[in-house]
């Protein structure tokens, strides 16, 4: 998933519903509501990494200060030289700790998320009709240059589903 295109920012593109390849098919397959399937080692192994890369930064997951003071200092860094310390690779690294905290200490669960607008790694709740999907969180975030974040946004999502226990 490419979230920082470096496209040529003068191109214009025309999105007039004749300018766009629609294929009607294809929007008729999408699913209205998230659908979720488990995880298969593939995406264990990807959720293994990003939690691997998190703790190499000095991250605890199960603290969000520690979450969000290392992905502020993160954003900064590579905001400041993005050659040294790649965008997608801060995201995809916090993404994944934000959605280990939430599989840790909120009744959700990691699975493979599919919305309209694609497939990725979310966390869903037995009997919810909500996904979280953490790339888009942090993704979105990035792109609005926010910082300082992290501890309220993600304390505000345990508390919607607390884990019982």
């Amino acid at each position: 998933m490419g979230l920082f295109s470096r496209k040529d920012k003068e191109s214009v593109v025309d999105a007039t519903p004749e300018a766009a390849d629609v294929d009607d098919d294809l929007i008729a397959a999408l699913p209205e509501r998230p659908t979720a399937r488990s995880l298969e080692d593939a995406e264990r192994e990807r959720i293994a990494a990003g939690i691997e890369a998190a703790r190499a930064e000095g991250v605890d997951i199960d603290d969000l200060e520690s979450i969000g003071s290392h992905y502020d200092d993160a954003y900064r860094r590579a905001s400041a030289d993005p050659a040294a310390l790649s965008p997608d690779s801060v995201v995809e690294t916090y993404a994944i700790a934000i959605g280990e905290h939430l599989a840790r200490h909120s009744a959700r669960e990691w699975a493979v998320v599919t919305d309209v607008f694609g497939t990725d790694l979310g966390l869903v709740a037995a009997r919810a009709d909500t996904v979280i999907v953490p790339h888009n969180l942090v993704g979105a975030r990035w792109m609005r240059r926010e910082t300082g974040w992290i501890p309220g946004v993600v304390s505000h999502l345990v508390g919607l589903r607390p884990r019982r226990i």
